[in-house]
């Protein structure tokens, strides 16, 4: 999971505007593990962005699940969604959202793990 975060605490930066994500792993057992930050370029410098970078960005994010973000565009989320990366738009702690979220994970994507 990539998360759009200024300080590593709060998710508080839009998809669009972040200079790095930080990326954590979800495991099946219902832990997470802090892999370590991925700088992006920024799509919104001067509030417009370009297809090249929108696609740049996704494809920096293309081993993700998931984005953890405050607030994002309708045309990113899609082109993301499109992508087979799940979109949430969550300000919270951290810790917080990455608890609901992988409850939600575990429930939904590795429901086989218990058979």
């Amino acid at each position: 999971m990539a998360i759009a975060s200024l300080d590593g605490k709060m998710i508080n930066e839009h998809f669009g505007s972040a200079k790095e994500f930080f990326i954590v792993d979800l495991k099946p057992d219902g832990t997470n593990e802090f892999i370590g930050r991925r700088a992006v370029n920024p799509l919104c410098r001067t509030g417009e962005h370009s297809d090249e970078g929108l696609l740049a960005s996704i494809d920096s994010l293309n081993d993700c699940t998931a984005v953890l973000v405050s607030r994002i565009g309708v045309g990113a989320k899609k082109a993301l969604e499109i992508n087979r990366i799940a979109v949430f738009e969550q300000p919270d702690f951290i810790e917080d959202a990455l608890a609901k979220l992988t409850k939600y994970f575990v429930r939904t994507n590795y429901a086989y793990l218990e058979d």
